[in-house]
């Protein structure tokens, strides 16, 4: 075996042991396909108000821009699907942001990675991603083998699905090279026709600027009055596309146990949201993505629900 593979074979092993639900690797390079779709997706205006999502663009489509010498991108999944969710009738919050800010968990499980990369195999220079930077994580996971670019622009695949979390490490080492999946998104729907404000145009095409995470967690400004009674009781991002996906059927629950709620959160009716206070925000989010929206942003979320 070259040093090559005994190296990407140990990467994975780690990666396994780590936690991740898979592992796969591409060259890093530009992104060919990627560019004209990044380009079309910006010039008619699907960011709204996601300014940043215009910053950056060489960068965003070749991570060698991004990270000096860099060889490989390697991809990670890491499963955040629950055991168990909120009580029916509530007002909902993303199976995502349930437990503990993915950000610091993964960005932990990353650099330890890094590490043993460099007590393994020698001077590995790179940067780790999580959804922090102009990294195209979908494309490169789907590059990589991890699963396909479904119809509501999720990364799915066929064992368990679309409810984890996508992160990767680019790297200055050469290393064995994945391939992409075929799509088996087939004739289906589903996702296209439950989305409750259209936010998904065309198969493949999700115009973030209609998109229920964005109305509830990036926009800044009031929610636009046409959209009233149309956000399906979702007071922080929203599962719908996800949850309706017939490859969802093969999720299974996490083990990661900062991802588990905060007790108090699972219950909690509309009513106990509608009178939250920011103590008990504190609480039960304390160290929680939902802190991104902050009190205010939540309690202008219930608020255009409720009214």
């Amino acid at each position: 075996m070259n040093s090559k593979s005994k190296y990407t074979q140990l990467i994975k092993a780690e990666a396994k042991r780590l936690g991740f639900l898979s592992c796969g690797i591409s060259k890093a390079g530009f992104l060919e396909e990627e560019a004209p779709r990044l380009e079309a997706w910006l010039n008619k205006n699907m960011h709204g108000e996601m300014r940043y999502m215009e910053n950056h663009f060489d960068m965003r489509l070749d991570p060698t821009k991004l990270v000096e010498g860099s060889k490989s991108v390697v991809s990670l999944l890491l499963n955040y699907f629950p055991a168990e969710e909120q009580i029916d009738k509530s007002y909902k919050l993303s199976k995502y942001a349930y437990g503990a800010d993915y950000h610091f968990v993964i960005k932990n499980k990353l650099k330890t990675l890094l590490n043993f990369m460099r007590e393994e195999i020698g001077d590995v220079d790179g940067r780790a991603f999580v959804d922090s930077a102009p990294v195209l994580d979908k494309a490169w996971a789907a590059k990589s083998g991890l699963g396909w670019i479904g119809k509501h622009s999720n990364l799915l695949t066929q064992k368990v699905g679309s409810f984890y979390f996508i992160a990767e490490l680019i790297i200055d080492l050469e290393l064995d090279y994945d391939t992409p999946v075929t799509d088996h998104c087939g004739t289906c729907t589903a996702c296209i026709d439950a989305c409750p404000t259209e936010a998904i145009t065309e198969p493949y095409v999700v115009d973030g600027s209609k998109c229920i995470s964005y109305f509830t967690i990036e926009l800044k400004d009031n929610i636009p009055s046409d959209f009233k009674g149309k956000l399906d009781d979702w007071m922080f991002g929203c599962d719908v596309c996800q949850d309706v996906c017939p490859w969802n059927r093969f999720s299974k629950s996490h083990s990661e146990p900062l991802f588990n709620p905060h007790p108090e959160l699972l219950s909690m009716t509309k009513k106990d949201w509608e009178e939250i206070t920011e103590d008990t925000f504190r609480k039960v989010f304390k160290k929680s993505a939902v802190k991104r929206t902050k009190f205010s942003g939540l309690k202008r979320n219930i608020n255009f629900l409720k009214d």
